[in-house]
């Protein structure tokens, strides 16, 4: 059995183990891309190794992993599996947040200590009628307070990990007011129903589906956080950024090793010595390069920076994810210009890589906003 990654001290070491379980994850990728299954082994694995507890903060039995060593390690999981990266980040960044937004101690107390037995938890908060959270729609799901309970009726869309969460946190309009709020939901409550419409030609691993709340009771303490109407700041969304850089550094992997061993018969050697080949394959590390020193280094400035000035840090989180996710796309696409028409067959993982990479553009924030932000930014200045 691997050692468990909460007794490695050293990043090095961690991504090294994480590495080889990632080998693993590649190995069944190609299957669950075929069959649209969850990644469950893959889930397996990660609880077994002790992976999903990494981020629990030191004052609940954690290990409080930086926000750099997180992406790090999320952007090697990608480089094997994307959809495995992408369920198991969200799972990872909402461990942290629900302490950085001061849940009630002894909610977290509970929760913390089913996390650290492997549980899994994700927030629900996308609707069909309002898209993402981001964009600032109310949701239409309530939450009524009918004596010592409350009651949350909703319908939420791409619920990451769906089918094996232990706790959903839900997002819920306050009926009578005008707030909203979060609402811890355990997957033991009635009323939790889960349909299977995830149908996406990308990530198809990921469990992204439906999850119904039908008069699902829950207690006071698990009205967990009130929602303002400005955006709160979330490092935690970098796992994003991150795996779509691992899916396309495994890209680039696979274009570089098909150069160094395709040699078709019009050469004395193989493609990896053509001018226009090489050119393709500077380009691509060039862009690797820029990409990792953008997301590296807002990670870092995270970390290193305290109070009140992480919540300037908002722009240039935001500027990660556009640079890295659109960079990342354009590494896979020429990967696939150097490997040629065999890209799209169905055997080759490019064809998958290409699907997955896309789906970053989808996620939160969006380039629009980021945009925004950034104008906004320079303005001010």
């Amino acid at each position: 059995m691997a050692k468990n990654l909460a007794d490695i001290d050293s990043l090095e070491e961690r991504l090294s183990a994480l590495a080889k379980l990632a080998e693993n994850f590649k190995e069944r990728a190609a299957e669950i891309d075929e069959t649209g299954e969850f990644v469950y082994e893959n889930i397996v694995d990660l609880k077994k190794c002790g992976y999903t507890t990494l981020t629990i903060p030191k004052a609940y039995g954690g290990q409080e992993l930086s926000l750099y060593d997180y992406i790090r390690l999320q952007e090697v999981i990608a480089q094997g599996d994307g959809a495995t990266a992408l369920s198991i980040g969200w799972h990872m960044g909402v461990v942290r947040n629900m302490y950085e937004n001061k849940w009630e101690q002894q909610v977290l107390a509970a929760v913390y200590k089913d996390l650290h037995k492997g549980a899994l938890i994700n927030a629900a908060a996308t609707e069909p009628q309002t898209g993402s959270p981001t964009r600032g729609g109310k949701p239409q799901t309530t939450a009524e307070k009918i004596g010592d309970k409350w009651v949350i009726n909703g319908h939420k869309s791409f619920t990451t990990m769906s089918l094996v969460l232990d706790y959903f946190v839900v997002s819920a309009s306050i009926k009578e007011t005008d707030e909203v709020g979060n609402f811890l939901i355990r997957k033991e409550n009635k009323g939790i129903r889960i349909e299977k419409t995830w149908d996406s030609i990308a990530l198809k691993g990921t469990g992204s589906h439906d999850v119904y709340f039908e008069n699902v009771e829950v207690g006071e303490k698990d009205y967990v956080e009130t929602l303002g109407k400005s955006k709160r700041v979330n490092p935690w969304l970098l796992h994003i950024p991150a795996c779509y850089l691992g899916i396309a550094g495994a890209a680039q992997k696979e274009a570089v090793q098909f150069a160094k061993s395709y040699s078709p018969n019009s050469i004395a050697g193989t493609i990896s010595e053509l001018p226009n080949v090489r050119a393709k394959i500077g380009e691509m590390e060039l862009k690797m390069l820029q990409a990792k020193y953008f997301l590296y280094s807002v990670s870092k400035q995270w970390d290193e920076t305290e109070g009140e000035a992480k919540e300037q840090l908002l722009p240039q989180l935001s500027a990660a994810k556009l640079v890295v996710t659109n960079t990342a796309i354009e590494v896979v696409d020429l990967a696939m210009r150097i490997v040629g028409a065999r890209s799209l067959s169905a055997k080759s993982p490019l064809q998958r890589y290409y699907r997955d990479v896309r789906a970053g553009l989808h996620n939160p924030p969006m380039d629009d906003m980021t945009i925004a932000q950034l104008a906004e930014k320079s303005l001010k200045q």
